[in-house]
């Protein structure tokens, strides 16, 4: 496999949830994590915006993001 990542990951697992502007929310848990991007588990891919918040409360971590990849039951995303 062809690495494409702009930024090495390294491993982590902390709990987050997705953010949207509508006050809504997912919770996830992170598994790696980039100063680019993060790879996510979640319950179902399906139905999520175009972007939302990445919060991570254990860290004070907030940043915007967008999917890059999506599996059944995991998600890339990358940073804004």
């Amino acid at each position: 496999m062809i690495e494409k990542r702009v930024a090495p990951r390294h491993r982590v697992l902390k709990h987050g949830m997705l953010a949207f502007g509508d006050g809504g929310g997912v919770d996830c848990m992170v598994r790696n994590m980039s100063s680019s991007g993060a790879r996510l588990d979640i319950a179902s891919p399906v139905g999520l915006p175009s972007t939302f918040t990445l919060v991570i409360q254990a860290d004070r971590f907030k940043c915007r993001c967008h999917p890059v990849w999506s599996s059944d039951d995991r998600m890339g995303v990358a940073f804004d």
